[in-house]
């Protein structure tokens, strides 16, 4: 009722999106069909900013893209901000998303960075040879075989793995240069793919600044700011526990990937 009598003042909204875990197409991951609807939703209240709670340690170049750049374009449209806070860790495709806010604040002990680009896999052909297992491959095309975990690594599929990721990388460096600019430390090598720690980021100019998302939007906004969190909606499948093969297989795959930070 509130919004319908005009004398009385309109209320603080400020929606809070959650942007917990790896990046991906599965149905465990951060993706942007996935999130979509949130992000939607988020702008369409009219809010006086939006808030990210940003706790990742990364994944996909391309889907961390695709997050970034809907938070972006409904952020530049309807002139509203986006201010991100990092929990544990925004690293690699984590702070990507980070860097979609108009500034990102941290905890002191919280780690960002890692602007590089990753392939990992694993190599099986000597156990296959010590246990008489033959590998047959016929192609249509020499590169089919490419980066085959059965076969034995070959020059020219780490030349062309590094080839591959160069743009990548490139693109992460033009993302990361557009959204913080000039308050990037100039003179530091800020895209080797290293971490940094709190303070340090704030330093290099990776984030602005050391705080928490409560008392630093009441900061911003004033003590009656109304934080509105919006969750992912979990499908009947995984409701019902259905999709236990893919959950396993994403759980194995998520924990690699924390594992680089130690958590």
């Amino acid at each position: 009722m509130r919004r319908f009598i005009p004398f009385l003042p309109k209320p603080v909204l400020v929606p809070v999106i959650r942007l917990g875990g790896t990046i991906g197409t599965g149905t465990r991951s951060l993706n942007d069909e996935a999130l979509a609807p949130l992000i939607e939703k988020a702008f369409k209240t009219k809010p006086t900013a939006v808030a990210l709670q940003v706790n990742s340690p990364g994944g996909s170049a391309v889907q961390s893209s695709l997050i970034a750049a809907r938070f972006r374009r409904l952020a530049d449209e309807k002139n509203i901000p986006v201010h991100a806070f990092v929990e544990d860790v925004a690293a690699s495709g984590g702070y990507w998303l980070a860097c979609a806010a108009d500034d990102i604040w941290v905890d002191k002990s919280s780690i960002v960075g890692s602007i590089g680009v990753i392939f990992a896999s694993f190599g099986f052909p000597e156990l296959m040879a010590r246990q008489g297992v033959e590998r047959r491959v016929v192609t249509a095309g020499k590169q089919k075989s490419f980066a085959d975990p059965f076969l034995p690594q070959k020059p020219e599929d780490i030349d062309r793995l590094k080839a591959l990721q160069t743009p990548i990388h490139q693109a992460f460096i033009e993302h990361v240069k557009e959204a913080r600019g000039k308050r990037l430390d100039q003179a530091a090598d800020l895209f080797n793919a290293d971490i940094w720690v709190g303070h340090e980021a704030v330093k290099l100019g990776l984030v602005d600044g050391v705080a928490h998302m409560v008392p630093k939007l009441k900061e911003l906004y004033g003590a009656k700011v109304k934080l509105v969190p919006l969750g992912r909606k979990r499908s009947l499948f995984q409701r019902l526990g259905l999709s236990l093969a893919d959950e396993t297989l994403g759980a194995v795959e998520d924990r690699a990937l924390w594992a680089r930070y130690g958590l």
